[in-house]
This record gives C-alpha cells, sequence and structure tokens, in this order.
C-alpha cells in the first residue's frame, strides 16, 4: 500500500488541505450568515452561488487548464480561492458572499477536474479503482474534519476564515514541488442533455432530483442546527454526521445495484430519504443526539443516489460515451444543487427550520414515482450487460471514469490540439522521470476527457 500511495501523496496532501477548507467553510459561511442577521433566503442564495459556480466550473475550468497547463492552472486556482476565503469577513453583505461562492465554486470544480485527471495519470490499468477509492476516503474525510473543526474556533472572529485560506495556500506547496509529470493533455466533450434524457431518463432525472435534494442538505443543514436550538459546535457535528453516514453506505448500496435493478436500488434509497425526512419534519427533534441520529439516517439512505443514478446511466451508455455520460448527469445534479438551498431556505422562512427536511421528502416522493412510470416504461437491463459499480463515481466531479482513449474524431469531441497550450507544447512528458512502473498500456498514453 506504501509503494502505491507514494506516488500520489503529493496529491492526496493538496486534496486533504483543499477539502479541509472547504469543509470548514460549508459550515461556516450560513453559522456566521445566520450571526450577522441574513434572512434564511439570503442564505439560500449563498448556498446555491457556490454550485452555480461548480457548474461554471465544469464548463470553463477546462479551456483555463488546456490555456495555461495542470501545474499553472492549479497554482492559479488554489491562489483564488484562498483570497476568496479571506474575503468573507471583509466584505459582509449576502450578494459579496453570493459572488465569493460563485468563484469558489468555479474554483473547486477546476480543483478536483486536475487532481482527478492527474491520479488516473498516476494509475495503471490494475490499481486505478483502488487510487481513486483512496481518494473518495481522503476527499470525504477531510471534509467532516474541515466540518467539526468549527468547534475550537470563534465563528464570530477573523480566525477560521483565516485558517481557510491558510490551507488553500499550503496546498499549492506539494503540487509546486512535486517531481512528477502532469497529466496528459485533456480533450472536451460537450453536453447533450436531450440525448442523455433519451439514452436513461431515469439517470438524468435521478441526478436531478438528488441534487435537489443532497445539495441542500450539504449546505443548510448547519442553518437548521442553530435554529433548533443546537449550539455551533452542536451544529457542526450534525451536519458531519450526514457526510459521515453518506460515506459508510456508498460502497454497499452501490455493490447492491450491481445485483439488482438499479432503479429499485435507488427508489428505496429516496424512499428511505423521505421517510426520514418526514419524521425529522413531524417529531423536530431539539435534544442533541437524537438531532445527530437522525441526520446520519439521512446521510445512509440519501448520499448513496447519486451514485447509483450514475451507474445507472453507464448501463446504458456505449463505452465510448462513458465521459458525456458522466459529465452530463454531474451538469444535471450541479443545476438541481442550484434550485435546491434557494426553494428549501424560502419555506424555511415561511415554515420554521423543518421546512428544509419538508421540502426533501417532497423531492425524493417525486423521485420515487417517476422511478416507478420508468419501472413500467421499461426492462431492467440484463445483467451481463451492466457496468459494475466504481467508488470513483461518488467522486466530486467524476471527470475520471475510463482509461481508454477518447475517439477525438467523434461529433461531440473538441480534441485538445484546438487549444494554444497543447500548441505550444507547454506539457513536457519524459517517460523516463515517472515515479512508479506503469501497465503495458498506461493512462499516460490515453486523452482525459471532462464536461
Amino acid at each position: 500500500m506504501g509503494q502505491l500511495i507514494a506516488p500520489i501523496s503529493a496529491l492526496l496532501m493538496a486534496v486533504a488541505l483543499v477539502v479541509f477548507g472547504h469543509g470548514l467553510q460549508s459550515t461556516l459561511l450560513p453559522l456566521t450568515a445566520s450571526e450577522a442577521q441574513f434572512s434564511d433566503l439570503a442564505i439560500g442564495m449563498i448556498s446555491s452561488a457556490y454550485f452555480a459556480g461548480l457548474v461554471l466550473g465544469c464548463l470553463g475550468a477546462p479551456h483555463l487548464i488546456m490555456r495555461a497547463g495542470h501545474i499553472r492552472a492549479f497554482a492559479a486556482i488554489v491562489s483564488l480561492m484562498s483570497a476568496a476565503a479571506i474575503f468573507h469577513p471583509i466584505l459582509v453583505d449576502p450578494v459579496s458572499w453570493s459572488v465569493i461562492r460563485v468563484i469558489s465554486g468555479f474554483c473547486l470544480a477546476g480543483f478536483y477536474m486536475i487532481i482527478e485527471s492527474w491520479l488516473n495519470e498516476r494509475a495503471t490499468n490494475e490499481n486505478r479503482g483502488t487510487i481513486m477509492s483512496i481518494y473518495i476516503v481522503v476527499l470525504f474525510g477531510a471534509t467532516m474534519i474541515g466540518q467539526v473543526s468549527i468547534s475550537t474556533m470563534d465563528i464570530s472572529s477573523f480566525v477560521p476564515f483565516a485558517v481557510a485560506s491558510v490551507m488553500a495556500s499550503l496546498a499549492v506547496m506539494p503540487i509546486a514541488l512535486t517531481t512528477t509529470n502532469q497529466p496528459a493533455p485533456i480533450a472536451l466533450v460537450q453536453f447533450r442533455p436531450v440525448k442523455l434524457y433519451q439514452t436513461s431518463p431515469a439517470a438524468f432525472v435521478g441526478s436531478l432530483l438528488v441534487g435537489v435534494a443532497n445539495g441542500t442538505l450539504w449546505t443548510l443543514t448547519p442553518l437548521y442546527g442553530t435554529q433548533i436550538g443546537l449550539s455551533t459546535n452542536q451544529s457542526a457535528i450534525f451536519a458531519a454526521a450526514i457526510i459521515a453516514g453518506g460515506m459508510l453506505s456508498q460502497w454497499p448500496a452501490g455493490k447492491l445495484s450491481d445485483i439488482m435493478d438499479r432503479r429499485i436500488v435507488l427508489l428505496g434509497l429516496a424512499a428511505l430519504t423521505a421517510g426520514v425526512a418526514v419524521a425529522i419534519f413531524l417529531l423536530n427533534p431539539t435534544g442533541f443526539w437524537v438531532a445527530a441520529g437522525f441526520a446520519f439516517a439521512i446521510g445512509i439512505f440519501s448520499q448513496p443516489c447519486y451514485a447509483v443514478a450514475v451507474a445507472h446511466g453507464f448501463d446504458y451508455a456505449l463505452p465510448e460515451d462513458f465521459v458525456e455520460t458522466s459529465s452530463g448527469l454531474l451538469l444535471a445534479f450541479g443545476m438541481g444543487s442550484i434550485a435546491g438551498p434557494l426553494i428549501a431556505s424560502y419555506l424555511m422562512g415561511l415554515t420554521g427550520p423543518g421546512g428544509m427536511f419538508l421540502m426533501v421528502a417532497v423531492v425524493e416522493v417525486v423521485l420515487v414515482g417517476f422511478l416507478l412510470t420508468r419501472l413500467v416504461a421499461r426492462k431492467a437491463v440484463e445483467q451481463e450487460d451492466k457496468t459494475d459499480f466504481e467508488y470513483a463515481t461518488t467522486a466530486q466531479v467524476g471527470t475520471i471514469i475510463t482509461s481508454e482513449p477518447l475517439d477525438v474524431e467523434a461529433d461531440n469531441v473538441i480534441p485538445p490540439e484546438d487549444f494554444p497550450a497543447y500548441e505550444d507544447d507547454i506539457y513536457n512528458f519524459d517517460s523516463s522521470s515517472t515515479d512508479t512502473e506503469q501497465s503495458e498500456t498506461p493512462a499516460s498514453e490515453d486523452k482525459k476527457a471532462v464536461s
């Protein structure tokens, strides 16, 4: 295991540092905004702005990477993330914070693309699944640690914002000092939502609706915690419990979907999520341990939904369309995540904090209804035609799905030769300087692809 991790240790360290700061901010901002007397709707707008930036980043960051190269783009993106974090306590108003969160979302999308393509570059066909699984564990773990780190800080001070900024700044060091070659140029795939829906309606609509629910759970649970009377520290743990539940259930839920119709698994997860959300809305738990238990439960059922939807989409996609499928479903998820916090925050203003979970329940019930219609309309894919569930589909951007070369002649692909950075040959490859032996068909010989 040590020999496997050593060549990617710099990348994993960068992930841990940046995602720690991101997890810290995701909990800090709703709490600080509430103390600053921002309205619920304003906090929802700030939360949605992050996902708007993430979607814009999925569309625009690849062009930045192609223009400047992975290392330069990484340095620019992470530096901007560091600056954005420190601007929060300087410009304390909802509009400024919304703009800052758009910038943060854009930067994080580019960050994930660079890291995931780089990890894929370092992987062989034999260990790619293990490497991506390690990456996902680091990502989830750093997020949770960042969230609960709030308990050691005074959120009314400058300190937590400074910590988030410092973490992003430090992440530049392991990448800037690495001797590992940067990845091969990427090719870009176009987003074709109509084709994606026609290929797999359940995957497309599922990703969209899961985005509405999960985007809300990721961003507004700290606000919910404070409104039901939890302390700042307890609210941070309450939010982290959702991520913890999802981290534990991703793999079992995915493997269960390998042996039965994924739509049934997704339907069951959605129904259970709705059930827990209704229970939270009706019981309105105010005790910390009861509330944290409910948060852990809803995390178990809600968080694997996106990965199962993506796996279902792969079942109906041709191998050469895997990247387009992954990218398109991510954008659908992102668009749903933009809408979710806005709707939920509006309902919280009307009905109280439980309005957030009422919205989640309604969205999950709609998903259950849609999946029932799809079970009737279309037979399940044959078992031998299903793709195996991959833990990497839970990645934040999901750029790495297959090591097969992308067909640059396809009508939905923009080849890397169309970008100045490729023509200027800023990518310098020297196979003799790689840290580990590659397989006979190393990922470095393949074109990577993102949306």
